[in-house]
This record gives C-alpha cells, structure tokens and sequence, in this order.
C-alpha cells in the first residue's frame, strides 16, 4: 500500500459529493428500507421505476405486514432475485410491524432479513445517523483498489481497510463520495483520469 495520507487525499472528494442524496429516489425510512433490499443486483434506475405503484400498494410498514407474497408478485415480480426479496420484505415486515419501529442501528439493521453492512450504512447515512461503517457497493469495490488504497476486491477487507485508515468522521459520507466517483468519473471502461479529483495520488492513472 502507498504511503499516502489519505484522510488529506480523500478531503476534496468528500467535499465534492458531502450530503449529495442517494440515486433512490424515497420519502421515508420505511421506502428507503424496501428499496436498498430492491435494489441488491439491480439497478437504482430500475427500483426507482417499479417504487410509485409498490408504495401506493403498501403505503407503510404496517400495510407490508398484512400482505402475502402473492400481492407482492405482480409489483415486483421483475425485480432480480425477487424471490428472496419476497421473502425478506415478508419477514421483515412482520418482525418490524410498523414505520416507528425500523431500527437504525448496524447491529439491528443487520439483523433484518436481506440487510447486509452496506445496506445498513446506506440506510444510516440517509437516515442522517452517526455512521457505525462505510457504504462498500460495487462501484467502491471498482474504485478503491484502483486508488491503491486498499489490496482485495472483497467488500468486508474493503471497508475494514478503509476504516482502518480513515477517521470515523468521515466515514459516513466516504463511501458515497467514492460511488458518486464510480459512477460519475471513475467508469468501468474509458474513466476520465483527467477530470478525477483523485488522479495526484491514483495509482491506475499513473499506471496509464
């Protein structure tokens, strides 16, 4: 690993994205919950698509409670891995009953069917919530080991590395910041090296 100092190489990339709101287009806990479990393997732009008519359904955690999974086929039957989602969203909804009682913490977040650690720290950094992690998605996975900021590919190493060598302050808007990048500049083919506020200290544009 480069001996860089990355909280002062990150800074500008923080600053950039700090408090840019989440591709999920939602209005509540409750919607933000339902569509990070959506959106696992499929697109923001596609949950964004299929939300309207879910939540006009299924208003609140309370009305997700009663239904079964036939009534939540036809309105996310397009969704990948539906099935699971299915399942999850049924089981969650039982177990949380109502919008009062979504947790917002990692350890209760993660403990809800089909919330993993990033899933909770989305949920936490929308939610405004002192980050407890940081958002590892898969345009973070992309980005970082390119940096050289970090030498697996695999998202636990990934946010432990990144934890390990960032303050906690900056954890909670980190994560987005380097998926804004990904998204935005850092692309899987062609990225713009040259418009990268990260390119004085990236090891893949020195490498070109």
């Amino acid at each position: 690993m480069n001996k860089i100092n990355w909280p002062q190489a990150f800074q500008p990339l923080i600053e950039k994205y700090r408090g840019k709101p989440h591709p999920l287009v939602f209005k509540n806990t409750y919607q933000l919950l339902v569509m990070v479990i959506l959106s696992a393997q499929d697109s923001d732009k596609h949950i964004n698509q299929i939300a309207p008519p879910f939540f006009e359904a299924f208003p609140d955690m309370a009305s997700l409670a009663k239904a079964d999974a036939e009534a939540l086929y036809p309105l996310i039957g397009k969704v990948r891995n539906f099935g699971n989602k299915i399942k999850w969203l049924l089981e969650l909804s039982a177990k949380v009953k109502e919008d009062k009682n979504i947790p917002l913490t990692m350890e209760e977040l993660t403990s809800l069917p089909g919330i993993g650690r990033k899933s909770a720290n989305v949920i936490m950094r929308e939610s405004g919530i002192s980050a407890e992690g940081i958002v590892v998605d898969l345009h973070v996975v992309r980005v970082v080991p390119r940096l050289g900021v970090v030498d697996s590919d695999d998202p636990k190493k990934i946010e432990k590395q990144l934890m390990a060598v960032m303050p906690q302050y900056t954890w909670g808007e980190l994560g987005m910041a380097i998926s804004f990048l990904g998204r935005e500049t850092c692309r899987p083919t062609n990225p713009n090296c040259n418009e990268c506020v990260m390119k004085p200290y990236c090891n893949y544009c020195k490498s070109l």
